[in-house]
């Protein structure tokens, strides 16, 4: 058997544990792969970027659309009310934007003619007119005590004379008891008792003449008065 020379030895396992080299096709190979990967990752994100602008610009139509539809419905609802009462005409402003939910239920109840015939039931000199179809579940003394405290009162008024509004109880939540109340002096101290939803524009005389009436120790008029109807109105 012939020997290998040592140096021939040496050369041969330089040969074998030599790095192979890459080929020019494998290179171009994985450049396209990573040009296609990019140019992949890049569209994605531009879909879905446009998609997440879409989307945001569409909720944001969406809510102006909502926003216009409900200034168009306060727009569209009576702004005014003829209370025709058995002692003469009481036309009222409505609260539309200050007081909605009463004014919502005031509207409503009007188209059912829940205050068709509805009486005057408590009538407190310099103080209110009240109309309901049944006793308030306020107690006399409150108002009364609170009227007595008026004049002691510093604070500006919060509720001037002749404002329309209803009570705050917990039956009000119920149209059937759905009371109206007109003011007849500025009363500050009522704003925990009372939502004001409108104001008298015409017809002072007439709560003043529904305020004169003679009424007993309960403060219920002694001779009937009440409403006679309820028209809405859009202008004056």
């Amino acid at each position: 058997m012939a020997r290998i020379k040592p140096q021939a030895l040496l050369n041969q396992s330089k040969k074998k544990k030599g790095p192979s080299r890459i080929s020019i096709s494998t290179i171009v190979v994985c450049n396209l792969v990573v040009a296609v990967v990019v140019l992949s990752l890049v569209t994605t994100y531009r879909h879905w970027s446009q998609r997440s602008r879409n989307t945001l610009e569409t909720q944001n139509q969406r809510f102006e659309d909502t926003n216009a539809a409900s200034e168009q419905k306060s727009y569209d609802l009576p702004g005014y009310a003829d209370i025709s009462t058995s002692k003469g005409l009481i036309t009222v402003e409505l609260f539309k934007d200050a007081s909605p939910e009463a004014v919502d239920r005031f509207l409503d109840l009007c188209q059912k003619d829940h205050f068709k015939g509805m009486p005057f039931h408590r009538v407190i000199k310099n103080y209110l007119v009240q109309a309901g179809h049944s006793q308030s579940s306020i107690p006399v003394e409150e108002w009364t005590s609170k009227g007595k405290l008026r004049g002691r009162l510093n604070t500006s008024p919060k509720h001037e004379a002749f404002m329309l509004g209803t009570p705050k109880t917990k039956g009000n939540n119920n149209n059937k008891d759905f009371e109206l109340l007109i003011t007849t002096a500025p009363i500050p101290d009522l704003n925990d008792q009372l939502i004001v939803f409108g104001r008298v524009l015409k017809g002072e005389d007439v709560v003043q003449e529904i305020e004169e009436v003679d009424t007993d120790e309960h403060y219920q008029p002694k001779s009937q008065i009440g409403i006679i109807s309820v028209i809405l109105k859009r202008e004056l």
